[in-house]
């Protein structure tokens, strides 16, 4: 065998070999079922279901803002609690009426699924990890109008599991804790600066992870016309404050679980 032979094969080797690192993933859909049935058996036991969402965040920011923010931050959060892996992200969540449109379906590019169809999706997800194994199955979203369903679902899968030693866990506090809004202000900025939706908050914590969805050249205050869809002042925003808004949902959602599951 010539050595250019030889050094192919070895990169070869290489590339097919399964990496530990892609073996360790807490991220379900890049384990093998082996790796999930193995990992279940060693007590990985919670599952996180992340709801995100395809909506406008005005012209500065892409549609996919909350997918983007709750991947990430579910697997640290899967990482923090140390027995944890994360479904999939829900990115087809309610956003507003179709006919007339109304809310996020007003805008180009975003997509509705109405409540009883997203609370059958969240259903049958969840009933899936059951079967699967798993016994605390964490559900946290990152918008709003997600949080009803989940708590729904929760409320009626508990009832019907009562005494099963399976639980479903809603997290509110990772949507509404509220304390990047209350580190903002503390350092000066106003309510009108935060805004309520693509401004200060949503724009600092995409832009720390994932810069590339951000388009700084576009911000503006207001959205900078009236029907933007921005609520506050993205200029003011930065990946610097971003990571202090992160870590904060991290933080108060890994405590909220502990608590929740008796960690």
């Amino acid at each position: 065998m010539t050595l250019r032979a030889m050094l192919a094969a070895f990169l070869l080797t290489l590339c097919l070999a399964p990496s530990a690192a892609a073996q360790d993933s807490v991220y379900l859909e890049e384990l093998t079922w082996t790796e999930v049935r193995d990992k279940i058996a060693a007590g990985t036991t919670t599952i996180i279901l992340a709801t995100g969402g395809t909506e406008q965040n005005g012209p500065h920011m892409v549609l996919g803002k909350h997918n983007f923010i709750i991947h990430h931050t579910a697997g640290e959060i899967a990482k923090r609690l140390g027995n944890a892996l994360v479904a999939p992200v829900v990115a087809y969540v309610p956003e507003g009426n179709l006919d007339p449109p109304t809310g996020h379906m007003r805008f180009p590019g975003a997509i509705t699924l109405p409540r009883p169809h997203y609370d059958t999706l969240l259903e049958y997800a969840v009933r899936s990890f059951r079967v699967n194994g798993f016994r605390n199955i964490v559900m946290i979203g990152d918008s709003g109008g997600n949080q009803a369903g989940m708590k729904d679902v929760a409320d009626k899968l508990n009832a019907e599991w009562a005494g099963s030693g399976v639980r479903v866990h809603h997290i509110p506090d990772y949507y509404s804790s509220g304390r990047f809004s209350a580190y903002l202000m503390e350092q000066g900025y106003s309510k009108e600066d935060i805004g309520t939706h693509a401004g200060m908050t949503d724009t600092s914590q995409l832009w720390f992870v994932n810069p590339r969805m951000i388009r700084p050249d576009k911000r503006a205050p207001g959205g900078g016309f009236e029907g933007s869809g921005v609520s506050g002042d993205p200029t003011k925003a930065s990946p610097e404050l971003g990571k202090i808004g992160i870590q904060f949902k991290i933080d108060v959602t890994v405590e909220a679980v502990q608590k929740a599951i008796g960690q």
